[in-house]
């Protein structure tokens, strides 16, 4: 019998010690209560208690954590319902305030961080909410962080997961979207076209300045080149007369002069009786001397030069 309570008591006082040894693991804090008051709050190492009088109340880890924030209701300014979801990060930077300036810290930044995302929908637009997420994170951050200063908690950032409307609001602004892409394609494909016809029509233009200039070019040339030949056929001509001139004033020149005009008028002659069966024939044909006498005369007074 003495035996079984000397091992009785050997148990209840390696059981005793063992619970007076305390190792606490890195980034985490325990919060020791003597005779049910707060005594000191253990940090990451090896930690001995007073058996009995001193026990640890409250385990907190000093990590960042990530709540997730359940979906709630929420009306926008244009009363229309939304369902909204998030992410609230926070950490422990006072593990006394923890654990007794707030029964449940998790539950009340969860909570917090709700009303205020209807408070910040509720002076939003439903289109500007989706634009304005940072503005919203911001102030639920700044709210959340404020309240939770007594308690021990800093608040380091909140993150919209998801902004959802109702299903006719969903189809409505799908619709918008589609019309919206529509007009755009539409403005797109009438600048394209607008653009097109104004670079054909300076094509055209610049197509028909071409094409004057080049009429120009081909007019001036074409005159250039009739007022070469005239003055080319003019100087032969003038070059004709003065050799047909100074011939006619050498020996014999009278002579071929008046051969060559009766040569002529017997050759055009003869093509006005091939002509027609009708002819009229000149009442002095028999003196052909005369017509060449005379037009050797007017070839004699031409001067010479």
């Amino acid at each position: 019998m003495g035996q079984f309570i000397a091992l009785i008591v050997v148990f209840f006082v390696i059981v005793t010690l063992f619970k007076c040894v305390r190792v606490v693991p890195q980034r985490s804090a325990y919060i020791v209560e003597r005779l049910g008051k707060y005594h000191k709050t253990l940090e990451a190492g090896f930690h001995l208690l007073m058996p009995i009088i001193d026990r640890v109340s409250y385990r907190h880890t000093l990590k960042e954590q990530a709540i997730d924030v359940p979906p709630q209701m929420c009306i926008t300014r244009d009363n229309i319902s939304v369902e909204v979801d998030g992410i609230l990060y926070l950490m422990v930077i006072d593990p006394a305030k923890a654990s007794y300036g707030i029964a449940n810290y998790l539950f009340a930044s969860t909570q917090l961080a709700q009303t205020t995302m209807r408070s910040e929908m509720g002076k939003l637009d439903l289109d500007r909410s989706f634009e304005e997420r940072m503005h919203i994170n911001s102030e639920i951050v700044e709210a959340v962080d404020k309240a939770s200063g007594p308690w021990g908690v800093k608040v380091t950032r909140y993150e919209i997961k998801n902004i959802t409307p109702p299903q006719t609001i969903r189809d409505a602004m799908e619709k918008q979207m589609r019309a919206e892409r529509e007009k755009r394609a539409m403005i797109a494909e009438s600048e394209g076209d607008r653009q097109a016809r104004i670079n054909r029509a300076d094509g055209e233009k610049q197509e028909a300045i071409a094409r004057s200039e080049g009429e120009k070019m081909r007019r001036i040339n074409e005159a250039e080149g009739r007022a070469a030949e005239i003055k080319m056929v003019a100087a032969a001509t003038a070059a004709g007369i003065r050799e047909i001139a100074e011939a006619t004033q050498a020996d014999g020149g009278i002579n071929a002069v008046n051969l060559r005009l009766a040569e002529q008028y017997i050759n055009e002659f003869g093509k006005l009786a091939k002509t027609g069966n009708t002819m009229i024939i000149p009442t002095d044909l028999a003196n052909v001397a005369g017509l060449i006498k005379t037009a050797s005369s007017v070839i004699q007074n031409v001067p010479a030069k």
